[in-house]
């Protein structure tokens, strides 16, 4: 984030480079900063003869370095987008040459999503001694929440731990889904505001009670009749609580609460740093740890292996989703 934040100052102070090569596995950075191109650069007069946004399944290399190398008209440059530009890949690499001696009036942006180029050949050595190589990585889980409260930090929102949380277990790491999400709470909100679980719940569609969080937590505190509550709730609402996410993010709870007993340092700040959790969900540890001793927290890691095979249709293709969960919860109690 903080790469990016530097990159749109650089553009905004009119730094510019002749080539702009954005790629990696998460593509909301990559599209960011190509907007934030394709909007700022140029004056709004200038663009109609000197911006142009190219797709990479209609052009060749040739087509982009053509285009590259024309002059601009009544203005400083010109912007070049080429946008999915990963359907050019097995070509990509011809880009080498221009980007050895790139046009200076021409500021080329490439859109390389969901993947990188090879860093050992002459294309990326190129566009790191001429341009800007900028890869957006995806975040793992434990980051998106802290991500979710930078981004609305700036805009006059803050959002409670919990909220956060069923954000990113409802929507994963989808951050372009996620940011949706954000904009449209954004509007309905007014700015100060704690976007809390009850504003996830009334304008998203997501239930405070009944998610993969508080299913966390039930078992956690062994709380049988709440965690077989929101099972039956899960097995009346398949589509939206599908079993394989459930498993996924409970197999990352006790994996991580194994992780908690092996810990000699077991004060809150230690265990957060350990975990990569928010230090808000600790106390959630702390207990669940007093009721799985190690050897159960190993039994129940293996139950969820299998069960995770169960959740994609190996050896229980007859067997009701609903069912299997129950059979599960059965399982991680006992």
């Amino acid at each position: 984030m903080d790469e990016v934040k530097q990159l749109v100052t650089d553009i905004k102070n009119k730094n510019l480079k002749p080539i702009y090569f954005l790629m990696g596995e998460e593509p909301y950075y990559i599209d960011k900063i190509s907007d934030f191109i394709e909007e700022n650069v140029l004056l709004e007069e200038e663009k109609g003869f000197n911006q142009m946004v190219l797709y990479g399944r209609d052009v060749s290399i040739d087509d982009i370095v053509g285009n590259a190398k024309r002059y601009p008209m009544m203005a400083e440059r010109q912007v070049l987008i080429i946008k999915e530009a990963q359907d050019l890949s097995r070509t990509i690499e011809k880009l080498a040459d221009y980007v050895n001696n790139p046009q200076q009036t021409t500021v080329l942006v490439v859109n390389y999503k969901y993947k990188k180029i090879d860093k050992r050949k002459a294309l990326y050595k190129a566009v790191k001694k001429n341009g800007v190589v900028y890869e957006s990585k995806k975040l793992y889980e434990n980051q998106v929440a802290d991500w979710i409260r930078r981004v609305l930090a700036p805009k006059k929102y803050t959002i409670a731990p919990k909220a956060a949380q069923m954000l990113v277990e409802f929507l994963g790491t989808d951050l372009s889904k996620i940011n949706n999400e954000l904009e449209k709470l954004q509007i309905i909100l007014p700015k100060g505001t704690q976007i809390s679980p009850e504003h996830i719940e009334e304008n998203i569609g997501i239930s405070k009670d009944f998610n993969n969080f508080e299913l966390r937590k039930a078992i956690g505190d062994r709380n049988a009749v709440k965690a077989y509550q929101i099972i039956n709730y899960f097995a009346d609402n398949p589509k939206d609580n599908p079993m394989v996410v459930t498993v996924s993010l409970l197999f990352n709870f006790f994996s991580q609460l194994l992780h908690f007993h092996g810990l000699k340092d077991r004060s809150p700040r230690n265990v957060a740093s350990a975990l990569k959790v928010n230090p808000y969900f600790v106390n959630e540890y702390i207990t669940a740890a007093k009721n799985y001793p190690m050897r159960k927290v190993s039994a129940v890691v293996a139950t969820l292996r299998e069960f995770d095979v169960k959740s994609k249709g190996v050896g229980s293709n007859a067997v009701p989703q609903g069912d299997l969960l129950k059979e599960l919860l059965v399982r991680i109690l006992s």
